[in-house]
């Protein structure tokens, strides 16, 4: 399915391009002359590491700028970014999903006195103001990053280091011909969003490569909120309220078993997202491997049951109540927590508070309509015999 849909994306693009011939025409050239820029010596220009890289990648990626990179086997990737400058400043952000909100990127700038800056930027919004200095998610590494200015060449250079090896990722970049004020960048004047790969040193338009990925990140949201969000506490309600039904423990199993595999897929769509992005929310990971495990533990539960009048049923009743509850609990807060790392819109945040909200306010019905007909069963009392 994935080579299918990069295949779909590869032969959009090059339609695209067949009908706009004069702008290919533009961006082969703009092309050929980044090409010619792969034959710079950077280690006339730069210091070490950026100067001596080995094994180095160059690639044009979108108008005169070019990247190069390398990867070590310790998953350690030195970047440089190079395009023509003359004033305002360069950047290169990292996106979870293409867009601008809640990624983070390294901008650098010569000021009219010459001095380079570069710092770590932290997207909170698309205001000036939300865009936040020495802030962000990129995990740089000691050696410090570098701003250089040769001609009318800016060289943007750092370093990263991740728990695994790069390889998709969304990237950002842009360029404003106006200084930032007081670290705060101003608007850009042009930008773009590429996903690159970094195994292959290939990139793709984000408007096409990253249709898949977002409509993943979409299916995964809802294979959560509907198997852990909707069915599993339809289950949990038909076990506790409606046992007077007949046919209640069919329902039960029923909703819980869906729930089981519709989260399941979720998780196992999530595993393909993490491993083809490599997004790293440890919160929201590590909150849905536990939820997973204690599923398991209720399904392997279902099987080892045992017989009503068994001396260990309060005790298996016990701990499969509690356990679902748990369950149950930890996954409404990663729904939350899926959310606001992804930046979900105000539509996800609504509809899924409405669901949530009807699970409760049905829960604290029924649990008082069980209560006060407790309180409504007459009490029985051992007869005294004389």
């Amino acid at each position: 399915m994935a080579m299918v849909s990069r295949f779909l994306v590869m032969s959009l693009f090059i339609m695209l391009n067949f009908l706009e011939r004069d702008d290919k025409r533009m961006v082969m050239a703009v092309d050929e002359d980044a090409k010619a820029l792969c034959s710079v010596n950077l280690a006339q220009v730069l210091p070490p590491p950026y100067g001596g890289l080995e094994n180095v990648v160059c690639r044009p990626v979108w108008n005169s700028f070019l990247l190069r990179y390398s990867q070590t086997k310790d998953n350690v990737v030195t970047i440089v970014l190079s395009t023509v400058y003359t004033t305002g400043w360069v950047g290169m952000g990292f996106s979870r999903d293409g867009k601008m909100i809640n990624s983070s990127c390294m901008v650098g700038w010569v000021n009219p006195s010459g001095q380079g800056k570069i710092k770590q930027y932290y997207v909170e919004g698309l205001t000036p103001s939300k865009i936040k200095p020495e802030k962000g998610e990129l995990p740089l590494t000691s050696v410090p990053p570098l701003i250089y200015l040769q001609g009318a060449t800016i060289y943007l250079a750092f370093q990263l280091k991740y728990p695994n090896r790069l390889k998709n990722q969304p990237i950002l970049l842009a360029f404003a011909t106006k200084y930032p004020h007081h670290h705060h960048l101003t608007v850009h004047d042009d930008k773009t969003t590429i996903l690159f790969d970094f195994s292959s040193g290939t990139s793709f338009d984000v408007s096409t490569g990253l249709n898949d990925y977002t409509s993943s990140k979409k299916t995964h949201g809802v294979l959560g909120i509907l198997g852990w969000g909707l069915f599993s506490p339809l289950g949990a309600i038909f076990a506790r309220y409606l046992k007077s039904q007949k046919s209640w423990y069919y329902f039960h199993v029923s909703a819980q078993f869906i729930g089981f595999i519709l989260g399941l897929a979720g998780v196992v769509l999530g595993v393909q997202l993490h491993n083809k992005l490599q997004v790293h929310i440890p919160a929201h990971q590590g909150v849905g491997i536990l939820i997973l495990v204690l599923s398991i533990l209720q399904v392997l539960a279902f099987f080892l049951r045992p017989d009503r009048d068994s001396k260990y049923r309060k005790l298996w009743n016990l701990y499969h109540g509690w356990v679902g509850r748990i369950a149950l609990f930890f996954a409404a807060v990663n729904i939350v927590l899926g959310m606001h790392y992804a930046g979900a819109g105000q539509s996800w945040k609504i509809g899924y508070g409405f669901l949530l909200g009807s699970v409760m306010l049905v829960c604290i019905v029924l649990e008082t309509l069980l209560r006060l007909k407790k309180l409504d069963e007459p009490t029985s009392y051992p007869m005294n015999s004389t």
